[in-house]
């Protein structure tokens, strides 16, 4: 793990918890393209508020990244890098976006909760990150629906 402050917090979590000594190093992540959201939901994580996010399986299939399990840490920083809490992975569904529904829309937490916002959200990040990979979003496409509990923060 590069990032000083996520290491911190990682070894700051084993000191009291044992148990998961032996753990897959957590990936360290911020959420969203952009400083502003990425920080927002950083925050609506340390409160409990957001407890999913919803990549696109292409993309992470283009940036060869593996699929989340369950049980898998995740070291929540924001924009700079600055380590925020420690989620748990507690679900992992995969979806058609054409079928995501209200409750996973209220589980990411995000605007207003509701599903016309989340789609609204989601479509443009959908669209941003697929350009790279000269792939545009459809309502078939897989989207990979990873529910998390924050489990630790300083």
């Amino acid at each position: 793990m590069e990032n000083a402050s996520a290491r911190n917090l990682w070894g700051d979590y084993l000191d009291k918890h044992l148990e998961h000594a032996f753990a897959d190093t957590p990936k360290v992540v911020h959420f969203c393209n952009n400083e502003l959201d990425a920080n927002e939901c950083a925050a609506l994580v340390k409160k409990g508020i957001k407890r999913a996010t919803s990549p696109s399986l292409l993309g992470l299939q283009h940036l060869k990244q593996p699929l989340p399990k369950i049980g898998d840490f995740m070291i929540v920083t924001n924009w700079e890098g600055e380590a925020q809490c420690i989620v748990r992975t507690t679900a992992v569904k995969l979806k058609p976006y054409f079928s995501i529904d209200e409750a996973h829309a209220r589980l990411e937490g995000e605007g207003d909760k509701s599903l016309a916002y989340w789609k609204k959200v989601y479509w443009d990040y959908y669209t941003k990150e697929l350009t790279a990979f000269n792939r545009k979003p459809n309502e078939s496409m897989i989207i990979v629906c990873q529910e998390f509990e924050k489990v630790f923060e300083r």
